[in-house]
């Protein structure tokens, strides 16, 4: 029997996901949406073929065997808890929200407690299986280089607070540089692959570098680990989402593969 998938958020990524979902690459029926925005709800629902119904949270909840969150940081909490507490799988895109410790263990602790299970897919970036092999040793320190057209970066509270004007840059310029937890903070919708990759390596130092360069038309992360294991480096540039520059392509590709991997018998990778 297909699984049921409700998805919550339906912009560029859960978009991406509930066609993949729509086209048959995933066996698993997308049964209800939910988002802040129901014309955009509304909106998708329209696109697809089977057409799943515009549910509120309790009730999405509800029809679905697995829940997807592809909506934003604030509203993880509100979906990982009513999805957790009744028993439901959950996928969380926004990953920034993990960041938070105290947040975190409360979610492992639902999942736990309830029989639930957490999928955090890879996102934008590559070598995830690599660092999650290495965290068994020890990681001393992982370093995230992110470079974006200013435009992908334009909004995040980062740069509105500094009054950075990405409009008169014109030369790739550093904007920020710090832990990944302060990153995530400051650019919630651009680097959720830090609060990844520092689940990932766990208690290794993750830090982050973002630039903006006004020459680029991709979205480029580097990342550098380095442990008792040797040293790993991977670069990937990614073309953004042809509906929101914020994000990469690649995130919403990852998406799909982790739900079609929690329907397939066999699991490739680490």
């Amino acid at each position: 029997m297909p699984l049921k998938i409700g998805l919550v958020g339906c912009g560029a990524i859960g978009t991406e996901i509930a066609k993949a979902i729509d086209r048959g690459d995933i066996d698993a029926d997308l049964v209800a949406v939910c988002d802040h925005n129901p014309a955009t709800a509304v909106a998708l629902i329209d696109s697809l073929k089977k057409k799943p119904i515009k549910a509120k949270l309790d009730e999405l909840v509800a029809l679905s065997d697995f829940v997807v969150e592809a909506a934003s940081q604030r509203a993880v909490p509100a979906i990982a808890r009513v999805a957790l507490k009744n028993g439901k799988s959950l996928m969380i895109m926004s990953v920034g929200a993990l960041a938070d410790a105290e947040f975190y263990r409360e979610v492992k602790k639902l999942a736990r407690d309830h029989g639930s299970r957490v999928y955090i897919p890879s996102g934008a970036i590559s070598g995830l299986d690599g660092l999650k092999s290495a965290s068994i040793g020890k990681i001393r320190k992982v370093t995230l280089t992110t470079t974006k057209n200013p435009e992908g970066l334009e909004g995040a509270p980062y740069i509105l607070e500094k009054k950075i004007d990405l409009k008169a840059l014109t030369a790739p310029t550093v904007v920020f540089e710090g832990a990944a937890a302060e990153a995530v903070k400051a650019f919630p919708a651009n680097v959720n692959v830090a609060a990844t990759l520092c689940l990932a390596a766990r208690e290794g130092d993750v830090r982050v570098k973002i630039i903006a360069d006004p020459h680029i038309h991709v979205n480029q992360h580097e990342i550098v680990a380095e442990g008792d294991f040797g040293k790993i480096s991977t670069r990937v540039e990614n073309v953004p989402s042809p509906q929101n520059p914020r994000t990469s392509y690649l995130a919403a590709l990852s998406a799909i593969a982790t739900l079609r991997s929690a329907v397939e018998p066999i699991k490739i990778g680490t």
